[in-house]
């Protein structure tokens, strides 16, 4: 992609002078800018993110202006810590087509794992003020939006658009603030540990919104705090669960979430696999709306007391070895 040599733009108050879109002044961390419409010294953001030297502990931010960006796209493993920045994630999407029936270069089909319109490899991730999507027509295949392997990572105020398996959580931890995430099928799965606080998860279809596979030795899986589950018109009453488990001992918490009245009442199923009844862990406290039914979930799910609820912050569910808070102001980010 061509790149402009020398280009004076504000931001954020600031007077940067960007040669090759990466230089950084006056003691600023290095700014990159995307425009799809060539205004800016990026014109997409793979061209961006392959010009970033790997390596370094200064935080890099790209800024995406709006337009729709239809490019496959890899934040490499060995990346800086990388913010990914949008203006408003409805005018700002970076999507793709593939599923996973797609042939590959070999004939056979590419797969989910391959499908993905967007893979972040890279640990200390963000994301804000973006969707990310995948344009396969429902009900076609698994069509991931993204897939996610790095650890603490972030993502705010964006949006999460496909039909079936739109989130792949492969592993690390993950923080989803004020996003909005839509599928019709195991559209949230994988076996990362995951925050999702304020979000709405809207249903497309009947089916199922989580997949866990969370690994046994892993205390948490998903934990949705805040959250509303609604649903498109169509979609009928009583027909979507909460999550049936991927693996053996998927781990999934609902904290004072609003359901909408497509939630079954018996809220989770066992993928056709009653032994899995044994080991899953399923949970919810202070759920509200009509798709609330705490009396007529399965057997083998649990209604947390107010003490075991109270006890499920978001630092003891990322905070790992090494104490990482995606709340704190180091993580925050226009907020």
């Amino acid at each position: 992609m061509q790149k402009r040599s020398r280009v004076l733009f504000p931001l954020a108050g600031v007077l940067v002078l960007a040669i090759g879109g990466n230089t950084a002044v006056g003691g600023q961390p290095p700014s990159w800018v995307v425009a799809s419409d060539g205004s800016a010294p990026y014109h997409s953001v793979q061209a961006a993110l392959d010009a970033i030297p790997p390596g370094g502990r200064e935080t890099v931010t790209i800024h995406i202006k709006p337009g729709t960006y239809a490019e496959q796209l890899t934040v490499a493993a060995n990346k800086p810590p990388l913010r990914l920045v949008g203006e408003d994630a409805e005018k700002t999407v970076l999507t793709f087509n593939l599923h996973a029936n797609l042939p590959g270069s070999d004939g056979h089909p590419i797969g989910t794992g391959k499908s993905s319109s967007t893979f972040v490899l890279a640990d200390n991730f963000t994301a804000e003020n973006l969707t990310f999507a995948n344009s396969t027509p429902r009900d076609v295949a698994q069509a991931l939006a993204i897939s996610t392997s790095g650890d603490r990572q972030i993502f705010r105020r964006c949006r999460f658009l496909g039909w079936q398996d739109t989130i792949y959580t492969h592993s690390g931890r993950l923080y989803f603030e004020d996003c909005y995430i839509e599928g019709g099928v195991d559209f949230i799965f994988g076996a990362a540990t995951a925050v999702f606080k304020n979000c709405e998860v809207r249903s497309k279809r009947s089916g199922y919104l989580t997949a866990a596979s969370t690994p046994e030795t892993a205390p948490h899986g998903y934990v949705f705090i805040g959250c509303r589950l609604t649903a498109d018109p169509e979609v009928k009453k009583g027909s979507v669960y909460l999550g049936r488990p991927w693996r053996d001992f998927a781990s999934v918490v609902f904290l004072d979430c609003e359901m909408g009245a497509h939630i079954r009442p018996e809220g989770w199923d066992n993928w056709k696999n009653p032994a899995r009844e044994k080991t899953a862990r399923y949970a919810e406290h202070g759920s509200r709306g009509p798709g609330a039914n705490p009396g007529g979930r399965v057997g083998w799910s649990k209604q947390l007391s107010d003490s075991e609820a109270k006890a499920i912050t978001i630092p003891a569910v990322l905070g790992g070895k090494d104490g990482w808070n995606p709340m704190s102001p180091g993580n925050s980010l226009n907020k």
